[in-house]
């Protein structure tokens, strides 16, 4: 839409209220805003609806521009960075086919299929090729075709996941982009040109790539890379048993759920968590002669307390019998609590446990002692004694599930030899199609979402507000450890946002527009409607997916266990 004569108020965040053309773009309206820095703005919040900047303003309205340094502006840079990789790569390497995977190592792993392995010189090639068409700054242009004129597109091309994942896409139209002579799709927006791709860089790494993007944490940089050899490991497994289920795509599980075929493919999934459980038991009976203490972090939504107890259940199946030792009951008294740096109560900082008690007592029940546990009282944030007392017999593991669980300082008393830490996360093994993947912290939120309604009397607005704070605890307190683990265990089940969908939905269309978090619920919904949904009654009631959706036969554990 061209701009017109008619002027209209904007109201922009930092800036203040201002008027403008009618029909001038998001983009437009960055470069008089910041006319040195314009690049550094990626989109737009327009009265909470995110924006790509081609976007033209048309009424009044309230603007929060927005750079890498925020979720939705970090995903649209380096959703815009994977298109320039494609294509880059399709030039280098003419027939090749480039697969987008899931995170690694403070970047993106994927893998490009050639008629010879990768090698290091052909990333070298490949990222001179982006910097080559970056610097040309080509646009992102956004074309809305028929859906079955895109489904030809794609399957001239040879991209058969899309044109799979399009039959079962309820819209008549499609938006597919351009750049230069490759269309592609994607789940999000895109900058306006590849001149806004300043910064990025290509690792090897075997038989794939990994490719960073600016650090939302540090804009001006990238992150340094760092080596995650035990996520990688569990990433592969994800990926062997999304190869045995045969579902790697919305679209592959979207044909079993509409073959009628859904329930063998639950009871599949499942046995693989079992028998994975099982293995980990065993690791553990292996060595129950030295191990006392069995340690269990993740973070939020991984299903911990379900896993907690059926690891138990095969424990015992080995002759141990495990007791557990609730971290949450050794928190400070309230007044001594630490605070975060907007002056309220840090819980999830490893200073609001009590670490010298805690010790103590875990070295007194390993040495055969009886231990007054405590009990935390939360309305009065003090620590109450109730007569609880606790002895453990020699061979007996203590299992200790909480945040700071693979942080040596919890367990400082305890020599490394007599510990066994598990990472518990759900790593989806999933994707939407070869070059839009699904995050693992979407995964994570569905699940809270439902499960905080379920449980909790939460609405989805309350859990995407207090997310933030979640994923910065996260990121300070669980993951800076993961790769101190024993054994990693992946949660998340093949069919689960199918299953998801159905209690998701209804909750985060309740958002309206004139809520902070409405953006965010527009793109969940959105993502949720690439599934088709899956009837919860053939989910079992010791699934992890049963601490989310209810129906588990640990129910009493569940609703006792205060997890974030």
């Amino acid at each position: 839409m061209q701009a017109d004569n008619t002027l209209i108020h904007v109201q922009i965040e930092g800036l203040g209220s201002r008027q403008v053309k009618s029909g001038i773009t998001l983009q437009e309206l960055a470069k008089e805003c910041w006319p040195d820095n314009w690049r550094r703005v990626l989109a737009a919040y327009v009265d909470n609806d995110l924006r790509e900047l081609t976007h033209p303003v048309t009424e009044d309205c309230r603007i929060a521009f927005l750079g890498v340094e925020v979720q939705d502006g970090f995903r649209i840079y380096q959703r815009s960075a994977v298109f320039l990789l494609i294509r880059a790569a399709r030039e280098i390497l003419p027939g090749c086919k480039v697969i987008i995977e899931h995170s690694l190592s403070n970047g993106l792993y994927g893998e490009i299929h050639y008629q010879r392995p990768l090698v290091a010189k052909d990333l070298e090639a490949i990222e001179a090729r982006m910097r080559e068409i970056a610097s040309r700054d080509e646009p992102f242009e956004k074309l809305v075709l028929p859906k079955e004129e895109a489904m030809e597109l794609f399957a001239k091309d040879g991209q058969l996941d899309k044109v799979n994942l399009l039959k079962f896409r309820q819209s008549d139209t499609v938006k597919v982009y351009r750049c230069g002579w490759l269309h592609d799709y994607f789940y999000g927006y895109m900058v306006p040109s590849t001149g806004y791709l300043t910064q990025f860089r290509l690792h090897y790494y075997l038989p794939g790539f990994i490719l960073q993007v600016p650090d939302p944490d540090n804009p001006d940089r990238i992150p340094p890379y760092c080596e995650q050899p035990k996520l990688a490991s569990v990433h592969r497994e994800a990926e062997h048993w999304a190869k045995i289920l045969e579902v790697e795509t919305v679209a592959a599980l979207n044909e079993i759920i509409a073959q009628g075929k859904s329930g063998e493919l639950i009871r599949i999934a499942e046995a693989l968590h079992e028998k994975k459980i099982a293995q980990i038991a065993d690791m553990i009976y292996d060595r129950h002669d030295t191990l006392r203490v069995i340690l269990i972090a993740g973070p939020s939504s991984s299903g911990k307390t379900t896993f907690v107890q059926r690891l138990s259940v095969q424990l015992r199946v080995n002759g141990l019998r495990p007791v557990t030792l609730h971290l949450d009951d050794y928190f400070l008294e309230r007044e001594k609590t630490p605070k975060n740096e907007r002056g309220e109560y840090d819980f999830e900082s490893i200073e609001a446990i009590d670490l010298e008690l805690f010790n103590t007592h875990l070295a007194q029940l390993i040495q055969g002692d009886e231990v007054d546990v405590p009990t935390f009282d939360f309305t009065t944030g003090r620590r109450v004694y109730a007569g609880k007392r606790l002895r453990v017999e020699p061979g007996q593991p203590i299992i200790i599930e909480g945040i700071h669980g693979l942080n040596d300082r919890l367990t400082a008393s305890i020599p490394s030899g007599n510990k066994f830490k598990i990472y518990i996360s759900a790593l989806t093994q999933l994707n939407i199609d070869h070059h839009n993947r699904i995050p693992t912290t979407d995964g994570r939120l569905l699940r809270r979402i439902v499960r905080d309604h379920q449980f909790r009397g939460h609405s989805a607005r309350d859990t995407l507000r207090l997310w933030g704070a979640v994923r910065r605890g996260e990121k300070e307190n669980i993951f800076p450890f993961q790769e101190e683990a024993d054994v990693m265990f992946n949660s998340a089940l093949i069919y689960e946002f199918a299953v998801l969908k159905g209690f998701a939905e209804p909750l985060l269309r309740d958002i309206g527009r004139e809520d902070a978090g409405y953006s965010e619920a527009k793109r969940l919904l959105k993502f949720l409607s690439y599934f088709l949904p899956l009837d919860h009654s053939d989910v079992p009631p010791t699934s992890i997916l049963r601490e989310f959706i209810g129906g588990s036969c640990f129910a009493e554990t569940i609703s006792a266990a205060d997890e974030s």
